[in-house]
């Protein structure tokens, strides 16, 4: 099994470090640096001099020395007692100071976990099926694909200065347990009616502002096809979604500006390209299986019982983790679990709880006897609540979902239970049976808080979003959700699922039955006046809004990392001999970078390169070389075709190269704050250095 230990990179680490000193120092401004350490997955929160440390499981899979580094920075670093298992799959550590950042991310280093690209505008974790290599159901083990994508894709410049995040999941089979339709790509294992096996490919799902489920955009693609397809999503986001509006940057946006077909188109569009450019790119190879259909589903999460694997003999023991909370002892005791009964892992789930795989029938009795030990167990009935962290600790957060969370059931019915502290949904509310979020509404001239209800969520195949039903007063959501739970009990037929008796008694039935909950008379009002957990009257504090949204982009990274990434295919194009194509990619190149040149010193925009080499020659005297330059390189593009060769191209891009570098050196003097490390080419002897594997197509 290849478990991702080796992702973190210390040299980034001390640049971080340093750029953190410079901003302490008063010599980096304070909205760059936040940039900064959100790409480095280090988060403000509502309480000043502190922030959230996200570690990145992708998949959820954790071996035991990561757990004792996440434990070691818990009890080091942070002023808190507990970590936070995210839905998706992360690990949140809170209240590290900003001082004590670096130090927790090289701990977390030796550990072989790293927090690059948790946060911020990129591809944030990946999630998977929990039960990914061991369900009977699966046609292949995703993890193998999920591992693949994130060391193929960490760091790509294609995805470091992103309009917004982008979420991917990966599901085994059709079932779709890793929930497809509420990320921005959705990647599932399917048999298409040929026999073949492939991906499923979905795109523009999100929760938060605005839910929106996600488009089919490949019904069926085959495995060497993958790679491709992820980039040519990403490609879509970047050149089309809006920079400016940034609450209305997710690519779910686009599907709704493009309408399907129009979104279909664009994405096919850049497929075509990439198809071609990257053609000979590696790809990962998995194996395959039809996969029983006669088992069932284990779920969004872990399952809510002992289960069966499809290896013979062998158990998944799930871990129920109250509000997915978890100490520093508990922490060290499941990995003294591993050491002791030589199991590989534990994984975080969707629904904030745990599990151990490969357990033996024979060892059931002593892991669940070693489980209640740590003070965990087997998940019961209701206790399958998620919560944010709400006003515990985000900026975002206005009400405090943990608390309320904490005194919630789903009831014997086991309804799944899903409690955000905002709209932006981090618990995802509309895919659970019943989801709530905090709002602010007035009443008689006072701000009350009050929980947006939703029902009959569910994001796997055959599934959709939940319906929104009424808002009610916090005071009174316990109330609200044991009505449900009651009339759900009552009025069900026999074995009818939560979300098929949500969608027969309408959306209308809910607002009657809290009806009398939802109206508060002015003699009332003092009742509902505090949030759960508070002594003071409620009131949403202003704190900026999130930073992901917020966090400064200076266009002319933006323009420098999408040559990096445009330089990869003249890169590729030239290592299959195709030397027209190659060219008219390095022209981009130089057209990108020499425009954002100008723009950055306050010049026209023109459209040819000769017009550029002017303006760059009025506005950057003392710069004379990047103007002469470029009017060189305007030769070169007008070369004939016939007469681009191996050997001509390549000392062309050796010296396109320097002048990249030498532009960048350029407007890291004009900006002192600017960092275009991981935009640049490598340059040696002359030459670009390729990537250790030789694909031309993964130098930068």
């Amino acid at each position: 099994m290849d478990y991702l230990t080796d992702l973190a990179d210390s040299k980034e680490i001390d640049a971080y470090e340093q750029a953190m000193l410079g901003m302490i120092n008063g010599q980096v401004d304070g909205d760059r640096f936040m940039a900064t350490r959100l790409q480095m997955g280090i988060y403000g929160q509502r309480q000043e001099g502190v922030h959230m440390v996200r570690v990145k499981i992708p998949g959820g899979r954790l071996v035991r020395t990561q757990l004792e580094a996440i434990a070691d920075v818990l009890e080091n670093y942070a002023q808190h007692d507990k970590a936070h298992i995210t839905t998706r799959q992360d690990i949140q550590l809170h209240y590290v100071p900003l001082r004590d950042t670096p130090a927790a991310m090289r701990r977390l280093l030796q550990g072989g976990l790293t927090t690059r690209e948790a946060c911020g505008n990129t591809i944030r974790n990946i999630t998977a099926c929990p039960l990914a290599g061991v369900c009977s159901r699966e046609h292949t083990d995703v993890t193998h694909y999920l591992n693949a994508t994130v060391r193929h894709f960490l760091r790509k410049p294609l995805n470091q200065l992103m309009p917004r995040k982008f979420k991917i999941s990966y599901s085994g089979c059709e079932s779709d347990c890793a929930q497809s339709m509420i990320h921005d790509l959705g990647i599932v294992a399917v048999k298409n009616q040929e026999g073949k096996f492939g991906f499923k490919i979905v795109i523009g799902g999100g929760l938060g502002h605005k839910p929106h489920e996600a488009i089919v955009v490949e019904p069926f693609i085959e495995e060497k096809d993958l790679f491709l397809v992820i980039e040519a999503a990403l490609t879509v986001h970047n050149k089309y979604s809006d920079r400016a509006k940034r609450a209305k940057s997710r690519i779910k946006f686009l599907v709704d500006k493009f309408g399907e077909e129009g979104f279909i188109g664009k994405y096919q569009e850049e497929l075509a390209r990439i198809k071609e450019v990257l053609k000979n790119q590696p790809y990962p190879e998995g194996k395959w299986a039809a996969g029983r259909t006669d088992v069932e589903a284990p779920g969004q999460g872990a399952p809510r019982h002992i289960f069966e694997q499809k290896q013979p003999d062998l158990k998944v023991v799930p871990i129920s983790v109250r509000l997915g909370q978890l100490s520093a002892v508990q922490l060290r005791g499941l990995a003294g679990l591993l050491k002791k009964h030589d199991f590989l892992e534990v994984r975080t789930t969707q629904d904030q709880n745990m599990m151990l795989v490969n357990v033996p029938q024979d060892l059931l009795s002593d892991i669940q006897l070693a489980l209640a030990g740590l003070d965990l167990g087997l998940p019961r009935a209701g206790d399958n609540v998620v919560a944010c962290p709400g006003t515990s600790t985000c900026r975002l957060g206005i009400t405090s979902s943990p608390t309320v969370g904490g005194k919630l059931s789903g009831g014997k019915h086991d309804l799944r239970i899903r409690v955000s502290g905002c709209h932006n949904g981090c618990a995802q509310p509309e895919v659970g049976d019943i989801g709530i979020y905090g709002e602010g509404k007035r009443m008689h001239g006072k701000l009350v808080p009050h929980y947006q209800m939703y029902f009959g969520g569910d994001g796997m195949a055959g599934g959709g979003l939940a319906f929104k039903g009424p808002s009610v007063p916090t005071a009174r959501i316990e109330t609200a959700i044991d009505r449900v739970k009651t009339s759900f009990d009552a009025d069900r037929a026999a074995d009818e699922s939560f979300f098929n008796w949500t969608r027969r008694k309408g959306t209308g039935y809910f607002s009657e039955l809290v009806a009398d909950l939802i109206e508060v008379s002015s003699e009332e009002l003092a009742s509902v006046a505090r949030d759960h957990g508070h002594a003071d009257d409620f009131k949403v504090l202003q704190l900026g809004g999130g930073e992901c949204a917020g966090a400064k982009q200076v266009q002319i990274g933006t323009t420098f990392f999408d040559a990096a990434n445009e330089r990869n295919y003249r890169n590729a194009l030239k290592f299959q001999r195709d030397f027209v194509e190659s060219l008219k990619s390095a022209e981009a190149v130089i057209q990108m970078i020499s425009q954002g040149v100008i723009q950055l010193a306050g010049g026209r925009k023109h459209e040819t390169l000769a017009e550029q080499a002017m303006e760059l020659a009025q506005i950057a005297p003392a710069h004379s070389a990047l103007a002469k330059s470029i009017s060189n390189f305007v030769r070169y593009f007008s070369w004939p075709d016939e007469g681009l060769n191996d050997q001509l191209l390549t000392e062309w891009y050796a010296e396109m190269d320097a002048w990249t570098n030498d532009a960048a050196k350029f407007c890291m003097e004009f900006d002192r704050q600017l960092d275009l490390e991981g935009a640049l080419p490598q340059i040696s002897g002359g030459a670009v250095l390729k990537h250790q594997t030789g694909n031309p197509a993964s130098t930068v």
